[in-house]
């Protein structure tokens, strides 16, 4: 008989334990806290894009609690550092899932988002990137986003320069980001297809800096505009060099150059007028943007981004889906729900397709007087 207690009992610390094990996530679907988890760059080139990410989620986070939660449970946001990494990214992905998180924010950059997702279409938890444009970052059927995707900022800018008579266009890109591949190549198709002559096509790789020699090819190119689909820490080298060069034309470029004026510390003179696509202004005057400009303001010191606000975002498409899945919260119903909810954003009213891609418009930037101004 002892035996055979013992042989129970050693049955039943078996099942408990391989229960534990395979949850892995489960743990909030009957627990009062749901657990998000972020992923961006912390540090880094890119770390103005995850620092904004994260304090976006976090007062949304903070809102939403203060109002009573998502369907009764508390919201709690875990964010890990990918150092604009893809292996650094994949690796917080698995730290978030060992702490239970029930949905992913991120990554915050294409590469690491794509990374991710490979791995959370496996495990079939519903990731939202805030800001991961290329179209791979959403291939699995789990996968959402916030931000529009590459191919329409590229046609987008395309179809807008040549609405303003340019005709010839110079374009410098990074042949190392996926990103910026993927607004440069839907660009230039769009941009031809139009009449317009891309009259040079100069590219770079990742931790590049000097860009004399792609400046020196686009002066003497004849273009009358130069269009950059890259992130803000290259353009700031190269607005630089190209006044050193004596390069005068108009800038035109993408949602990656939102914190530009941030990296010139506000000495933006050599970009003045550049006119860049992006679905947030902080200068909106509607009150919903301005209450979080202000709560922004408040708690970090600091006027919030576009990467912020589809922070925010992506925490409250995460509220919708949890409060349309209802008492239901496992991954399959919270990824459902996605395509049945409606968010009234900070980046613009959206709902989300099958693709996970949301239906929403782009507001187009100009910098002027030190200042992201909207256009109509």
């Amino acid at each position: 008989m002892k035996f055979k207690r013992l042989f129970a009992l050693a049955v039943a610390g078996i099942m408990t334990m391989s229960f534990t094990a395979c949850g892995n996530n489960s743990q909030s679907a009957d627990s009062d806290t749901f657990k998000i988890g972020g992923i961006g760059p912390l540090t880094g080139d890119a770390a103005n894009y995850g620092n904004s990410v994260k304090n976006g989620c976090q007062v949304a986070v903070d809102e939403i609690n203060a109002a009573g939660g998502a369907n009764g449970k508390k919201l709690e946001l875990l964010f890990e550092d990918d150092v604009n990494d893809a292996e650094k990214s994949v690796n917080a992905y698995n730290t978030l899932m060992d702490q239970g998180v029930r949905a992913i924010v991120g990554s915050v950059t294409s590469s690491p988002c794509i990374a991710v997702a490979a791995e959370s279409e496996k495990d079939g938890i519903l990731q939202i990137t805030p800001s991961g444009s290329a179209k791979e970052c959403t291939a699995g059927s789990n996968a959402f986003r916030i931000c529009f995707t590459d191919p329409l900022q590229g046609e987008v800018m395309a179809k807008y320069i040549k609405d303003k008579g340019i005709n010839k266009i110079a374009m410098i890109y990074d042949v190392s980001n996926d990103y910026s591949k993927g607004i440069h190549d839907a660009f230039a198709a769009k941009f031809t297809e139009l009449g317009g002559q891309l009259v040079d096509d100069e590219s770079f790789s990742k931790g590049d800096i000097d860009f004399k020699t792609q400046l020196t090819k686009v002066k003497t190119s004849g273009a009358e505009a130069l269009f950059l689909p890259i992130y803000y820490t290259e353009v700031g080298y190269i607005s630089q060099q190209a006044a050193t060069l004596g390069l005068n034309i108009p800038y035109y470029g993408c949602d990656g150059w939102d914190g530009i004026i941030k990296q010139l510390n506000g000495d933006t003179k050599n970009i003045e007028g550049a006119t860049y696509l992006t679905p947030f202004v902080a200068t909106d005057t509607s009150e919903k943007v301005q209450a979080f400009v202000n709560t922004y303001k408040e708690k970090y010191n600091a006027e919030p981004d576009q990467f912020a606000a589809d922070g925010y975002d992506a925490v409250y498409a995460i509220k919708a889906a949890i409060e349309k899945a209802g008492d239901d919260t496992s991954n399959e119903a919270l990824v459902s729900a996605m395509t049945q909810i409606s968010v009234n954003g900070l980046t613009g009213d959206m709902t989300f397709d099958e693709n996970g891609e949301p239906n929403k418009s782009a507001k187009v930037v100009v910098i002027k007087d030190g200042q992201y101004v909207a256009q109509n």
